[in-house]
C-alpha cells in the first residue's frame, strides 16, 4: 500500500520506517529541508535502537523516501498519517496549528479518496476538526465529491524501545 507520513520527528520516522519494513511504499514529508536532505543521505537525526538500520535498508530498497513536496506526497498515499508536533499553547493545551495546516494541505492536494490518520498527541475532538478542515478545503475547490475519512491511531512508544513497540505493540487503538 502507498502511505504518506507528515512529520519525520520521533513518532513519524519510527512509524514510517516500520511500515516500510513490512513492505509498504512510504513517502515522508517535512518542512525541514535539512532534515529531509540528511535522511535521504541515510543520516538519522535521532537515536533509537534499530531505527537507523531500518531507515537505511528501506531507503536503499526504495520503500521509504523523504521529501518537502507535500503535493506529491498527498498524491502518493492512499493513507495520510499526520505525525506533526503539537507544542503547548499559552494555556498549556495542545496547539493544533500544525495538525490543521497538514489537514488543509491534504484537502488542497488530494485528487482521490484518502484515509487520514492522526498519530500526533492531540485532545479528544481533533478528528472532527481535521475532518472539518479537509471538507472546507475541498468545498473551496469545488471537490466535495472526493471521499475521505479521518481516524486516530495514537502511539504508545517508549524511548529506547520505540521500534520494538511499533513492530509488536501491546495494544492498538483506532477511533474517530
Amino acid at each position: 500500500m502507498n502511505l504518506t507520513v507528515f512529520g519525520i520527528g520521533y513518532v513519524g520516522l519510527v512509524q514510517a520506517a516500520v511500515l516500510a519494513e513490512v513492505g509498504h511504499e512510504v513517502v515522508c514529508v517535512d518542512i525541514d529541508e535539512k532534515k529531509v536532505e540528511r535522511l535521504n543521505q541515510g543520516l538519522v537525526p535521532i537515536f533509537e535502537p534499530g531505527l537507523e538500520a531500518l531507515v537505511r535498508e528501506n531507503h536503499a530498497a526504495g520503500r521509504i523516501r523523504f521529501t518537502t513536496d507535500a503535493a506529491a506526497a498527498v498524491r502518493h498515499g492512499q493513507i495520510q498519517m499526520i505525525a506533526v508536533g503539537t507544542p503547548p499553547g499559552e494555556d498549556g493545551s495542545a496547539d493544533l496549528k500544525y495538525v490543521l495546516a497538514v489537514a488543509e494541505t491534504i484537502g488542497r492536494e488530494m485528487d482521490s479518496a484518502k484515509i487520514v490518520v492522526g498519530k500526533s498527541t492531540v485532545p479528544v475532538g481533533t478528528c472532527e476538526k481535521v475532518k472539518a478542515r479537509i471538507a472546507e478545503t475541498l468545498k473551496k475547490r469545488g471537490r466535495e465529491d472526493i471521499a475521505f475519512d479521518v481516524a486516530s491511531n495514537p502511539e504508545f512508544l517508549k524511548e529506547g524501545s520505540a521500534v520494538a513497540d511499533c513492530m509488536k505493540p501491546d495494544r492498538i487503538i483506532v477511533g474517530t
